[in-house]
């Protein structure tokens, strides 16, 4: 991706603390359409945090970021509104509604959506539907989400992630407490989102398997499933969409591609590393 492309996401030399502890130290780099970060790190290390200021949940003590172009330290909550409605996000263990439908899930973006062209009750039942059925829970609609199993939770989650179609996602651990299979199917659609619609991805994970996925791994139209990207002496161009990063007390102690990652040197970096 060319550097000259403006990237969705920006951050320059961020930080911020919690008391004595670094939320975020020194944080920089640039997020563009198609690209990947896959986050990874220790408990408390920064991760959900970086995600959080992304959008301006959490403002930091020094340094900038911006937000689809524009910059969002320092922001008042209603100026941040519209900005952040352009952006999706998968929260942890999914924070559905638990007495609203599935339909009324999914929806519920398109309703708080700010919009001098607000859809039509029909358009919205199709913006619905059509996410339900990328993430093939169409037949779930008038299901409550105590109906579901936790992989179900997790789909539904990214439905009304994506139901706005918008250019950026932020995922918070997307496949915690799943069992392999279920974990690799949300993979998969998360990946089928990035290829089909070119969204930018920040995801924060523990599963080194997420990332793998990410980076070697893209959506064929063809055949609608995952086909591995192939190699060209070292990192192809779609393979170099895909960076990852270690953080450690706020730091991002590593940032580069998968075979970097595989290997480095450094004891905490490996602890994220194949072996």
């Amino acid at each position: 991706m060319p550097e000259d492309v403006e990237a969705l996401v920006q951050f320059d030399d961020v930080s911020t603390q919690f008391g004595d502890l670094w939320a975020l130290r020194d944080v920089s780099f640039g997020l563009r359409k198609s690209e990947t970060r896959i986050i990874f790190g220790a408990a408390g290390s920064g991760k959900t945090t970086l995600l959080k200021a992304a959008i301006g949940l959490i403002q930091p003590d020094s340094g900038k970021i911006c937000l689809f172009g524009e910059e969002i330290t320092n922001r008042s909550e209603h100026a941040l509104f519209a900005l952040r409605a352009k952006a999706g996000m998968l929260f942890q263990e999914s924070a559905l509604f638990d007495s609203l439908t599935v339909r009324e899930n999914v929806e519920y973006p398109l309703r708080n959506q700010q919009s001098e062209t607000p859809l039509t009750e029909e358009e919205m039942e199709g913006r619905v539907r059509e996410a339900l059925r990328f993430v093939e829970l169409e037949h779930t609609l008038d299901k409550l989400p105590s109906e579901l199993s936790g992989g179900m939770r997790r789909r539904v989650g990214i439905a009304r992630a994506i139901v706005t179609e918008p250019p950026l996602v932020l995922y918070d651990s997307p496949t915690a407490g799943l069992d392999p299979i279920t974990a690799n199917t949300i993979m998969a659609l998360i990946a089928k989102e990035r290829d089909v619609r070119q969204t930018a991805s920040l995801i924060v994970t523990h599963r080194f398997q997420d990332g793998e996925l990410m980076a070697n791994f893209r959506y064929d139209a063809g055949t609608e499933e995952l086909v591995p990207v192939p190699e060209s002496g070292g990192d192809s161009t779609e393979r170099a969409l895909t960076k990852f990063f270690v953080m450690k007390e706020g730091e991002i102690v590593f940032s580069g591609s998968r075979e970097q990652l595989d290997q480095a040197t450094d004891p905490y970096v490996r602890r994220f590393a194949k072996h």
